[in-house]
């Protein structure tokens, strides 16, 4: 089956926003591609990286490829929830002013909102962010204000332990992804980076990328009519409800991995919506590459950024997070029968 006219000049555009980006962004392709659908499925996004790796650059790329407004916000150990709603000041008369905060402002047109160094900002200001991003509405003033556009970016920083706060499993299941964005390690890359001046002014090399290459206001039905479009086969859904299983109980399909007692690895698998998630991210997938079903390679193009921080290990494995989470998903991938 065939997209209709409407989908595929859509997928055209998709495909445009990516090349649009890596105008200004060079050496992240994986990274870009995933951001692309995860705007596509609906989906907010954690980054993972070093400092200066240019994940504020990225993102500033797909506001401007896709329209809409940008907002930012930095995590601070003495941040209160009331700091994202509302902005207090004294103006120049000495009056007290009262202004909208950071996730206010933009009102409606709110599309990219970036909380850089979510895990130093305190759980009462997490848990706020949570209710926005899962309801895309606060409550301030004595109304409701909604951002139904909007897609939240969150970086955690992962180098500096002082002052901070782990996200709660909780938060971190209303990410579709976790990405880690690395430093490029090809030498052509680096040698770019650093002596090529383009990449040195962050404002001109943003403005290689083309603005508005997508009309942000349909990006939800657009994702909706994705969803609907791509459809999967019952072997298919099989294949997936095993996957499933496996984060649950990895013994079932003779997962082992090195040095782990598996019958103590697990302590929670997957969520369903963690699981619902997976599924719009692969049909996602799917419709970029210009199909109308899914197939195997959909789903394993996004298992590991859409569940690998969904899997939740025992206290003594906990530690070694990022590196079990990757050796189950790729054990998983093995394993698993692919139909």
């Amino acid at each position: 089956m065939a997209f209709d006219e409407h989908l595929q000049d859509w997928r055209e555009s998709a495909l445009r926003v990516e090349q649009s980006v890596a105008k200004a962004v060079i050496g992240q392709r994986d990274t870009v591609r995933l951001i692309n659908v995860a705007l596509f499925a609906r989906g907010h996004v954690l980054l993972e990286g070093g400092v200066g790796v240019g994940k504020t650059t990225v993102l500033r790329a797909f506001s401007r490829a896709i329209g809409g407004d940008f907002g930012r916000v930095e995590g601070t150990i003495d941040m209160m929830p009331g700091d994202l709603v509302y902005h207090t000041y004294v103006d120049a008369e000495g009056k007290p002013r009262i202004d909208p905060g950071p996730l206010l402002r933009h009102g409606e047109r709110l599309t990219t909102f970036f909380f850089n160094e979510i895990n130093r900002a305190r759980p009462q200001v997490q848990s706020l962010l949570l209710r926005a991003m899962a309801e895309r509405s606060v409550s301030a003033f004595d109304r409701e204000y909604r951002f139904p556009h909007m897609i939240v970016f969150a970086d955690r920083n992962k180098v500096e332990r002082e002052e901070t706060f782990e996200l709660a499993s909780a938060a971190r299941d209303r990410f579709l992804f976790e990405l880690s964005m690395p430093t490029p390690s090809d030498p052509d890359v680096r040698r770019a980076l650093v002596f090529d001046p383009v990449f040195h002014d962050v404002d001109t090399l943003l403005e290689q990328v083309t603005p508005g290459v997508v009309r942000w206001e349909e990006l939800n039905s657009i994702g909706a009519d994705i969803q609907r479009s791509v459809s999967a086969s019952a072997t298919i859904e099989r294949y997936v409800l095993d996957i499933w299983q496996a984060t649950e109980n990895p013994q079932h399909f003779d997962i082992a991995l090195d040095n782990v007692d598996m019958q103590r690895l697990i302590l929670v698998g997957a969520s369903p919506r963690g699981m619902s998630a997976m599924l719009r991210a692969a049909r996602v997938i799917a419709w970029l590459a210009g199909r109308s079903h899914l197939i195997p390679e959909d789903i394993h193009a996004v298992l590991l950024p859409a569940l690998g921080h969904r899997v939740f290990f025992t206290p003594i494995y906990e530690l070694r997070r990022q590196e079990l989470a990757e050796a189950l998903i790729a054990q998983i991938m093995a394993k698993v029968a692919v139909p």
